[in-house]
């Protein structure tokens, strides 16, 4: 049994990496795209496109932190302070997400995206 909680403590951490990886990679494709844009393009458009891909790199990468705390903390350490502690950071972590998620969408997430002329959802 033991070395099944290592097993999944070493599987949490590899997503929980990977999260911490996305952003990382997210925040640097989005800098590049915002580097190779500026000059030409109006700087009020390449600022938003910025702040958008650095915002879903982060939700994105928020979904994995969440996914290996709550792995590693119901398989590895589940006491009642670790589990509270683990309520108190989903919430944390779902909120930024709800907030990065209005920010970068412009919306509710559970409303639909506005649809444009062609009936295909604008953005």
């Amino acid at each position: 049994m033991e070395e099944f909680k290592q097993l999944i403590a070493i599987v949490s951490y590899g997503i929980e990496s990977f999260g911490v990886l996305v952003i990382v990679v997210g925040c640097l494709v989005a800098t590049a795209t915002f580097l190779r844009r500026w000059r030409r393009d109006p700087l009020e458009d390449t600022f938003q496109d910025i702040r958008v891909g650095v915002g879903r790199a982060i939700i994105l990468g928020l979904e994995f932190l969440i996914a290996g705390d709550v792995i590693r903390t119901v398989v590895v350490s589940s006491t009642l302070e670790n589990v509270g502690v683990l309520a108190l950071v989903v919430v944390i972590r779902t909120f930024l997400s709800f907030a990065l998620a209005m920010e970068v969408e412009g919306r509710l997430p559970w409303h639909k995206p506005a649809k444009g002329r062609s009936g295909k959802p604008d953005g």
